[in-house]
This record gives C-alpha cells, structure tokens and sequence, in this order.
C-alpha cells in the first residue's frame, strides 16, 4: 500500500499543506488540524519548529494530482 502525502488544491488557505495532511489523515476536518497546527505552534517547542516545517512542507511536497 503506497499512500504518499501531498498538498491540497481543494483544502487550502495558503499552500494546502495542512489540507493534505487532513486528507492524509482520513476523517479528521481540516479546521481540526489547522486549530492543533496554530495551538501547537504557540508553545515553546513548536514555535520555531512547526513554522519551518510547514515551510519545508510548502517547498517539498508535490501537489495533489487532479
């Protein structure tokens, strides 16, 4: 099973990395996932490490296929 995680070109408000990750992760709402990324993100540990790997996201993921 060959599941490969990419961006969204339906589910984004920026890039469609954090819409890729929802899809990727099945039932779970984009919103979800938007909301953890920002809570996550305003702790010490994730300021400067969720940030640049949503960076890294947006330049090393492909778009999603139509």
């Amino acid at each position: 099973m060959d599941i490969k995680l990419h961006r969204s070109r339906r589910n984004r408000v920026l890039a469609g990395v954090v819409g890729g990750i929802a899809g990727h992760l099945g039932p779970v709402s984009t919103n979800v996932v938007r909301v953890l990324l920002v809570l996550v993100s305003l702790t010490p540990f994730g300021f400067p490490f969720f940030p640049l790997a949503y960076l890294a996201a947006w330049a090393l993921l492909k778009e999603e296929t139509r």
